[in-house]
Formats: C-alpha cells, sequence, structure tokens
C-alpha cells in the first residue's frame, strides 16, 4: 500500500531539497535524517524519478541530481525564517568580521522572498534577541581569519599564520594544512597538520596576530575533523594539568570543569584523578581549584602547586583573623 500521507509527501520535499544542496547524498544518510528505513527512501526516490526528477544513482556511493538540473526555491516558512535570526546573532558575536558580514547580507537575501506579514513577525524578533560573547575570540587586526580558514579548507590550500604562543615572547610564523575548526571552552580553535613541527596541532584563534592565503596544496590527505580531536592533539599555548579530587565532591564539580579543559577522569578507588588541558595556571585554574581544594591533590604542573599556596596565603591575609583564634 503506498503512503500517501502530507507527512511523506513533506520528507519527498525535504529529499529533493537535499539532493540539491549536495553533490552526492547517500541514502543511509536520508534514512537517518529522517528515521525512516532504506526500504522507505529507495521508494522516494522512485517517486522522484516517476514526477521526472533526473537522479542520478551509483552503488555504493548514492544519489545525485543530473548536472543543470534545478527547480526554483522553495520557500521559508515563517519559523524557519525565524530560526536564522538567532543564527545571525550568534554569527556576528561567536564569528569574525568577514564571515559575520557575509550571513547578514544572506539575510537579506532570505528576508527579500518573504511574504510581507512574515517580514513584520522577523522584525519583531529582531530587536528582542540579544547574544554577547564573553570572550575575546579573535585578534582584532585579523578580521578575516575564519574565512581564511574555511577556504583553505575546502580549496585544500595550505594557510601561513603568525602565532602568538602563551609562554613565548614573540609570535611565531607556521605553514600548515588546516583540516577543521572546532569551538570549544569558550574559544574557537583551528586544528591544522604544521609543517614546523611535522605533526598535528591546534591553535587558538585569539592569538593569530597575522594570517595569509597561499596557493600551496596540500602536502597530505588528510581525515575528518573529529578523526584527529579524539586523539592528543597538542594545542601550541595549552598546559597538562592532573589532579586527584575526592569522590564526594566531583559530582559539584561537573558543571563547571568542562569550561577548565577538562579532558577525561580515571577512577582510582575513592578519588577521581582528572586531566585538563588549560590555557595558564596563573589565574583561572588556580582560583578554580580553591573552591574544592581541600578536597583535592594536584598531580601535575609542580609549579601549580606554588601559585595555589600564594593565592591560598593572600586570602589569609585578608582574612585578618586574630591569632588567638583557632580554625577547625
Amino acid at each position: 500500500m503506498i503512503d500517501d500521507s502530507p507527512k511523506r509527501f513533506d520528507r519527498i520535499v525535504a529529499i529533493l531539497i537535499q539532493l540539491q544542496s549536495s553533490r552526492m547524498v547517500k541514502a543511509q544518510e536520508l534514512a537517518d535524517r529522517f528515521q525512516v528505513s532504506l526500504r522507505t527512501i529507495y521508494r522516494d526516490i522512485r517517486s522522484l524519478e516517476s514526477s521526472g526528477v533526473p537522479i542520478l544513482s551509483e552503488a555504493g556511493v548514492g544519489y545525485s541530481i543530473m548536472e543543470g538540473y534545478r527547480l526554483p526555491p522553495v520557500m521559508f516558512t515563517r519559523e524557519e525564517a525565524g530560526s536564522f535570526v538567532a543564527a545571525e546573532k550568534l554569527m556576528q558575536q561567536m564569528t569574525d568580521k568577514t564571515l559575520g558580514a557575509y550571513f547578514c547580507s544572506a539575510m537579506f537575501k532570505i528576508k527579500s522572498v518573504l511574504r510581507n506579514k512574515d517580514k513584520d513577525w522577523i522584525s519583531a524578533l529582531e530587536s528582542q534577541i540579544v547574544v554577547n560573547s564573553g570572550q575575546v575570540l579573535f585578534n582584532e587586526h585579523v578580521p578575516d581569519a575564519l574565512e581564511i580558514i574555511m577556504q583553505g579548507i575546502a580549496e585544500q590550500k595550505q594557510v601561513m599564520l603568525w602565532y602568538q604562543a602563551f609562554e613565548a615572547n614573540e609570535p611565531g610564523q607556521r605553514t600548515i594544512e588546516p583540516v577543521g575548526l572546532f569551538h570549544e571552552n569558550n574559544f574557537w580553535y583551528i586544528l591544522g597538520f604544521c609543517h614546523l613541527r611535522q605533526d598535528y596541532r591546534q591553535f587558538r584563534t585569539d592569538r593569530i596576530v597575522q594570517i595569509r592565503r597561499t596557493t600551496d596544496p596540500y602536502l597530505s590527505t588528510h581525515g575528518p575533523l573529529e578523526q584527529y580531536r579524539n586523539k592528543e592533539v597538542i594545542c601550541e599555548d595549552r598546559i597538562k594539568v592532573r589532579i586527584l579530587v575526592d569522590k564526594k565532591v566531583v559530582k559539584y564539580l561537573q558543571g563547571s570543569y568542562k569550561y577548565h579543559g577538562f579532558v577525561e577522569e580515571v577512577d582510582r578507588g575513592s578519588q577521581v584523578e582528572m586531566t585538563f588541558m588549560v590555557n595558564e595556571t596563573n589565574d583561572g585554574f588556580p582560583r578554580w581549584y580553591l573552591m574544592f581544594g581541600d578536597y583535592a591533590e594536584i598531580l601535575e604542573p609542580e609549579h601549580m602547586k606554588y601559585r595555589i599556596h600564594d593565592l591560598a596565603k593572600k586570602v589569609m591575609a585578608n582574612l585578618e583573623l586574630p591569632e588567638a583564634v583557632s580554625l577547625v
């Protein structure tokens, strides 16, 4: 029995849109997206073909639409267009100026095809949504860092950058083959193959003081970003910290430790060993550690023990307790 329900019609239209938006689409991708069986996807593809859509299929690869065939763009719903308002606010605050400007230009094009009543609905939302970034994500003198990196990834071209590592006195020049971008712990990071180190490295975008495109192609083939993120890739300016924490307090830290570069935890009986990759060991992590320091022990680095000891002494001095008072 053929399913002619509106739900199936919407799915077939969505499949057509996805085919138009990608060079090749796998049947399993469609099945996962719409949470249906492969058999259902095959039937939907046949329905599109019966309607005159020239779909090409390649065994083991996927489906594509014949080059040159395009239907007019499908109209956005009011809710779909409304979702772009929040995305635009995020783009303006969470990306560099150049990429944010491109998205703003795209928004004008989206609004231009909306009906007047939907334009009013969008305008009412725009003034009522605010996004503030709590971090400086990019060097103000490098307004197009993300654009250059994204172009390098898409075209598989090397990128040259000058990078200010946390403990270095001067910026160092690097040539990298950018593999991907990710946002973590309130910062943007570039992961790429560094020619100087002959290994994969992570670079924080706010520490890039200059960046340039090159016409040089990649010298190697790189896998997807997650393949390297699942490994212990070294960040150029992060420091490894290991601590032992009493299990009684671990549950109270779970809401905040991810903001301090948390990497992994290992059960050690009555304690949990936690590993972090931190940006610095002078203020952020040591001050957070003081919140639960009476239930924890620092394993490494040794120099952070002295910093926390100094902070604790200052706290005691500021309390100004009489010498006769004993602390229990």
